[in-house]
């Protein structure tokens, strides 16, 4: 079975300003996500 690649197909929005960030020295921003593999852990306060 054929691998496909998903590469390329759809382009990210850049992400808001003003948002609080956790371990993180800046505001991050794609070009400095650009090529690396990003895990996201999305989490409440209940």
């Amino acid at each position: 079975m054929a691998t496909r690649s998903f590469l390329g197909t759809t382009e990210a929005r850049e992400l808001p300003e003003g948002l609080d960030w956790v371990n993180t020295p800046a505001p991050l921003r794609l070009q400095d996500l650009r090529g690396k593999v990003i895990i996201l852990d999305f989490w409440t306060y209940c």
